[in-house]
Order: structure tokens, then C-alpha cells, then sequence
């Protein structure tokens, strides 16, 4: 199976290019807590801006999706970039009935389109202070 990874290979799944173009287009993100390539800071422990990008480290999904909901309860729009994982606590207690859902079709080509995901995904918006 050329071109896949196993998801424990890698942590780091860059967002394809147009997805974030199409995202962006419609959002306006002013954020991106968690940068690829990573940053000096720890997106988990500061206070995010208005419009905020998720794609983050899927190591630690469990505290992005929390980080994500706090900051949404806070009035702020966040989009998230995740694997479609339905059936784990963190999508029950903080994403469902909460967001807007919108699943993807197909598995997305992270990395600049080296490789394909071996999970789906989804596009998780919390839309915090929009009208």
C-alpha cells in the first residue's frame, strides 16, 4: 500500500493546502494555535483569538478538543481539522451536540499530498460569537 501511513507513525498531518484555502475563505481565521511547523509556544496553555484554525497534534486530540471548547465558550469561532472519530468521550462531552459537523468525503492527502490519511475526517466548527 504505497503511500500510507499508519496513524502511530505520525503525529504531524499538515493541512492540504485547498482545504484550508476553502476554510479560510469562509472564516477569515485571525489563529492558528498550533502551526505546522510547530511552534516556540504551546497553543494549549495561551488565550486564542476570534477566528481560529485547529489542525492539531493528534497525539494529544483528547486536549485539543477540550482547549477548543473552552475557547468557544468563550464567543469565539473555531474550526477543527480532526479524524472523525465518533465513537470516543471527547466527541460525545465537548464537539456533539455543540458544533456544526461537516464530514469529509474520501480521506484527505495530508503533507502537501505525499500521503493519504488512513482515517476520515471532519471539519468540527464552533461557531462562538457569529451571528
Amino acid at each position: 500500500m504505497a503511500g500510507y501511513i499508519k496513524s502511530s507513525k505520525s503525529n504531524d498531518w499538515k493541512t492540504p493546502k485547498e482545504t484550508y484555502k476553502e476554510l479560510n475563505d469562509e472564516f477569515k481565521f485571525d489563529f492558528d494555535p498550533c502551526p505546522s511547523p510547530r511552534s516556540d509556544w504551546d497553543g494549549l496553555k495561551i488565550n486564542w483569538k476570534e477566528r481560529n484554525f485547529v489542525n492539531p497534534p493528534y497525539k494529544y486530540l483528547k486536549d485539543w478538543i477540550k482547549k477548543s471548547f473552552e475557547e468557544y465558550k468563550k464567543g469565539k469561532l473555531i474550526v477543527l481539522l480532526i479524524p472523525s472519530r465518533t465513537d470516543t468521550i471527547a466527541f460525545h462531552k465537548y464537539i456533539y451536540p455543540y458544533a456544526e459537523l461537516r464530514f469529509l468525503k474520501g480521506r484527505l492527502k495530508f503533507n502537501d499530498g505525499k500521503v493519504s490519511a488512513p482515517f476520515p475526517s471532519v471539519v468540527v466548527i464552533f461557531k462562538g460569537g457569529l451571528k
